[in-house]
């Protein structure tokens, strides 16, 4: 197929009409549209078969992409497909077809696009659980023979609608339905430091959000603005006058008092080896001026007028390591796990996973001894790094871990996983690919 494309890529164009050129753009549409069946297929007895860490990876989509170098989003949409379209087997080795076989087909005779695909696959995860087989397979072959002559946007509206003929009169959804569909998700920090966060609450997460906020985010009640905001007991009669935030600024803000009194209870107790609580690192020079901003051990940005705040209403992490000779960050062999100070250090200094690619925070991190504590190695904080529990792992199967003379971490993947992928991570120092480009500028 190579070969073809490389004779393809060399023959000359001038002398093709209009209709010509469209002919073999159609040509070319179809070829596009046939080539995912192919990766189907090869996923399919990847996920059934292969032992990700035996090739270097936590997963098969992490597989793919570091070896495609294509994102994990790419990667996982396409661990999906090759799930709903490549072939099946049963336990007894015998061949099944497709989950969603009349797609497949069409696809495969490169009569649908992705495009199409995705529309379909997204139809049937939002597709009720009551819903019978019956109407399924009926509903596929509906879409499928829409989408063999109408665009994507077409299809959408025929698919939209189609969802509503068969939930129109559909059972009311049960706790097992409500289950599938809950989830709350937070969105990536945006430049101004603002973060969307969208969802579905079920009945009890309602409930009990109301109760809460009924308190919390009554007029009065944990207003920022406020010298003393009341986040106990009832507002004083200054204070609830005083209040022109909306109903979502007060439902924003008790959110917010509502976490910092859990984390200040201490009831959560611990996590990776550390009290649960807000760990922020920052220079001394910019605490000192009271300018720019810290990192959270989550990975997001918080102004420092927000860290300074925060240092002054309760004891959570403001990390500011001047001179650590006084900690007991050096332990040698005295002691395997890491001491609290340790990681403290290793969320500031690393901020989250050290392997190339990953994007864990600080938060969901273990420590990892580059030397090795069952070889002999130390528990001395400039021979440990930080390693999400998967990575952590795969540290131990394959790779090799170093800490540079620069400080950065480098990951020597085995030799069945090295495609020339980087050997560091910036993901969670992008300010270190800006340095390197504006050095190369000057």
């Amino acid at each position: 197929m190579r070969a073809a494309h490389d004779a393809l890529a060399v023959l000359p164009l001038d002398t093709l009409s209009h209709r010509e050129l469209l002919a073999v753009l159609g040509e070319l549409e179809v070829v596009n549209r046939q080539l995912p069946t192919q990766s189907h297929r090869i996923l399919a007895r990847l996920v059934a078969e292969a032992a990700p860490a035996k090739l270097g990876a936590k997963t098969i989509p992490d597989l793919l992409a570091t070896r495609l170098r294509v994102s994990q989003a790419e990667a996982k949409r396409r661990v999906r497909d090759a799930a709903n379209l490549g072939p099946r087997w049963s336990f007894t080795g015998e061949p099944l077809a497709a989950v969603l076989e009349l797609t497949a087909t069409a696809q495969a005779a490169g009569e649908i696009g992705r495009e199409h695909v995705a529309i379909i696959s997204t139809f049937f995860k939002n597709l009720p659980e009551w819903v019978d087989p019956q109407t399924r397979t009926q509903a596929e072959a509906d879409l499928v023979l829409n989408a063999r002559g109408l665009t994507p946007e077409e299809l959408r509206q025929i698919a939209e609608r189609l969802m509503a003929l068969i939930d129109e009169d559909g059972p009311m959804p049960d706790d097992a339905e409500r289950a599938r569909k809950r989830g709350l998700r937070i969105g990536k920090q945006q430049s101004d430091g603002m973060t969307s966060v969208y969802g579905l609450l079920d009945p009890l997460a309602l409930a009990t959000l109301e109760a809460v906020t009924a308190k919390l985010a009554a007029p009065g009640m944990c207003n920022p603005q406020d010298e003393s905001p009341c986040i106990s007991g009832t507002p004083s009669h200054d204070q609830i006058a005083g209040d022109d935030r909306s109903e979502a600024q007060r439902n924003h803000d008790a959110l917010t008092a509502m976490g910092r009194n859990f984390l200040a209870s201490g009831e959560l107790g611990q996590h990776n080896g550390l009290p649960a609580m807000i760990i922020v690192s920052t220079t001394l020079q910019d605490l000192t001026d009271a300018a720019g901003v810290g990192v959270t051990a989550g990975g997001s940005l918080i102004p420092m007028s927000d860290v300074i705040r925060l240092a002054t209403h309760a004891h959570h992490s403001l990390v500011v390591f001047d001179k650590h000779t006084a900690r007991p960050l050096y332990l040698g062999r005295s002691k395997r796990i890491a001491t609290a100070d340790q990681r403290i250090v290793l969320l500031a200094r690393d901020r989250g996973c050290t392997r190339p690619g990953c994007t864990v925070c600080g938060y969901d991190c273990q420590v990892h001894h580059v030397t090795g504590w069952a070889t002999g190695g130390p528990t001395n904080v400039d021979k440990m790094v930080l390693a999400c529990p998967a990575d952590n792992r795969l540290a131990d199967d394959g790779y090799s871990v170093r800490i540079r003379t620069d400080g950065s971490v480098e990951w020597i993947p085995p030799p069945d996983n090295d495609v020339g992928q980087a050997r560091t991570n910036v993901y969670h120092h992008p300010e270190r690919m800006l340095a390197t480009t504006e050095a190369a500028r000057i």
